[in-house]
C-alpha cells in the first residue's frame, strides 16, 4: 500500500480551516512573549527520528505475544510501512535496521526501495544477547564480555559484519547494546568482564571506517539481574573515552533504574561532547517501552530543554545526533503507536523551542527558585499542537497522521494484501 499525495491535500483541505484558526492564535499567543512561531516550526519540520525494523510488528513480553493482521513478513515490508509512517508525518525519515532480524541480503534493491519512499538507513544494531539458528558459540554466559576468547571471537566477528552491511545501505553508525553481566553475586568477575568488553570493543572500532560512529548503550539490569556489563552512562562513557572520537554514548529512556535524572545525565554528556543520541520510549515501572510521552510527558519536557541548550552550546542542529523510537507495541497497532510516538517527541521539543531562556537564566542568578519553575512549567503548558501540525503540513505530511490512517483503513489494506495472520521478522 502506498498513500498518495493527493490523499493527504484533500484530507488537510477538511481540516484546513480549524488548523489555521489554532495556528493562528498560537502565532499570537507566542508573539507577546517575543517568540517567532515560524522558526520554531522550521526547527520542527527538520527534525527526524528513525524508525526501528523490529517495532513494525506487534510486540510482547515474556507471557505472551498476541500478533496482529497485516504485519510485514520482510524487509521490504518494514521498509514501506516506514514510508507510510513518514508520509503521513513527513518526519520518521529513516529506518534502523537490527541484524540478523532484517538482513539486508540484496543491498541494491532495499537502498531503491527506500529512497522511492524518501528514506534512508540510520545506524545498524547488532545483536549478541541472542542464539541464532547454527551458532557455534552460545551467548548464554555473555558475549563480548565472556571467559571464552571464541565466544568473544564470534561475537567480534558479528558486529564487524553488521558493519559491513551498514557500509552496503549507506548508514553512518554501528549501535551496540550489550547484555552482558550476570545474575548471581560470584558468577562473574567485574574486573575481567569489563576488561573483555574493552578489548573485544576495540576490536570493531579498529574495523571502523573513518566516516562511522559506534554507540554505546547501557542498561541498569534485564536480562541480568545482579550486574551489567555497562550499566550506566559512566560505565558507557569510560568505555567510549577509551575507544575514541569515534565512540559516544547512547541514552534509552527506559534503561535507568527507577527516578534517575536523566536530564541531568544528559547534560553532562552533552558538555562532554559524548552524547551519540536517544532511543525514546516510556515506562511506569522499569523498561516497559510504551509510547513515547504516554507516562511522563514532563520529563520528557525536561531532558529536551537540555537537548536544546546543548544543541545551542555545540552549535549543531539535530541533525547532529541519532533520534530513534525503541518501543514495544503489544496492545496497540504498531503504526499507530509509532505515529503518537513521533508526535510526542516533536511536541516535547516545540515546547523546550518556546523556554524564555533569557529570563531562566536571569532567575538563577537571582536565585528565584519560583520563576524558574514558572518559566519551565508556562512553556510545558503552553499547546503547541498546532506548531507540530503546521511542520508536518508544511512537509507535505498529514495535519492529522492517525486520522488519516484510520480514515484510508490503512491497516485493513495492510491485512488484505498480507494476510491476518501475519507475524513479523525478527520477533
Amino acid at each position: 500500500m502506498k498513500i498518495e499525495q493527493y490523499q493527504i491535500d484533500q484530507h488537510n483541505d477538511s481540516l484546513l480551516s480549524r488548523h489555521n484558526r489554532q495556528l493562528l492564535f498560537t502565532n499570537e499567543q507566542l508573539g507577546e512573549q517575543g517568540i517567532h512561531a515560524q522558526e520554531v516550526i522550521n526547527e520542527l519540520a527538520a527534525f527526524q527520528v528513525a524508525i526501528p525494523s523490529w517495532a513494525l510488528g506487534t510486540g510482547g513480553t515474556r507471557f505472551g505475544r498476541f500478533s496482529g493482521g497485516g504485519e510485514p513478513r520482510s524487509l521490504e515490508e518494514k521498509v514501506e510501512d516506514v514510508g507510510l509512517l513518514h508520509a503521513l508525518n513527513r518526519s520518521s525519515g529513516s529506518i534502523s535496521l537490527h541484524i540478523p532480524w532484517d538482513i539486508p541480503e540484496q543491498a541494491n534493491s532495499i537502498i531503491s526501495l527506500a529512497s522511492s519512499l524518501n528514506l534512508k538507513f540510520d545506524a545498524v544494531n547488532s545483536n549478541t544477547f541472542q542464539d541464532q539458528k547454527n551458532q557455534e558459540q552460545s551467548y548464554k554466559f555473555g558475549s563480548l564480555s565472556h571467559v571464552d576468547p571464541k565466544v568473544r571471537k564470534q561475537a567480534v566477528e558479528h558486529n564487524i559484519e553488521v558493519i559491513k552491511y551498514g557500509k552496503d545501505l549507506g548508514s553512518k553508525a554501528l549501535s551496540i547494546w550489550l547484555s552482558d553481566g550476570s545474575c548471581f553475586p560470584g558468577q562473574s568477575s567485574f574486573v575481567k568482564s569489563f576488561q573483555y568488553t574493552l578489548e573485544s570493543l576495540q576490536e570493531i572500532y579498529a574495523a571502523l571506517p573513518d566516516d562511522w560512529k559506534v554507540f554505546v548503550e547501557y542498561k541498569a539490569y534485564e536480562p541480568n539481574f545482579y550486574s551489567t556489563v555497562i550499566q550506566d552512562w559512566g560505565s558507557s562513557l569510560l568505555f567510549c573515552q577509551k575507544l575514541g572520537p569515534k565512540a559516544d554514548v547512547l541514552v534509552d529512556l527506559g534503561h535507568h533504574l527507577p527516578n534517575a535524572n536523566i536530564e541531568q545525565i544528559v547534560a553532562t554528556l552533552m558538555m562532554e561532547g559524548r552524547l551519540a543520541g536517544f532511543h525514546f520510549n516510556d515506562s511506569k515501572y522499569g523498561d516497559d517501552d510504551l509510547t513515547v510521552g504516554s507516562i511522563r510527558p514532563y520529563m520528557l519536557f525536561l531532558i529536551f530543554v537540555e537537548l536544546v541548550d546543548g544543541m545551542k552550546r555545540a552549535g549543531k542542529g539535530s541533525d547532529g545526533y541519532a533520534w530513534m523510537i525503541d518501543a514495544s507495541h503489544n496492545v496497540k497497532d504498531p503504526l499507530e503507536d509509532l505515529l503518537q510516538s513521533v508526535e510526542a517527541i516533536l511536541l516535547a521539543y516545540a515546547q523546550a523551542l518556546i523556554v524564555d531562556r533569557k529570563k531562566l537564566e536571569q532567575a538563577r542568578n537571582e536565585n528565584d527558585v519560583v520563576l524558574a519553575q514558572q518559566i519551565l512549567q508556562n512553556a510545558f503548558r503552553t499547546d503547541v499542537r498546532p506548531l507540530v501540525r503546521e511542520s508536518m503540513r508544511m512537509n507535505g505530511g498529514s495535519i492529522d497522521p492517525i486520522g488519516l490512517f484510520r480514515n484510508l483503513n490503512v491497516r485493513s489494506e495492510l491485512m488484505n494484501e498480507r494476510g491476518k495472520l501475519t507475524v513479523a521478522t525478527g520477533l
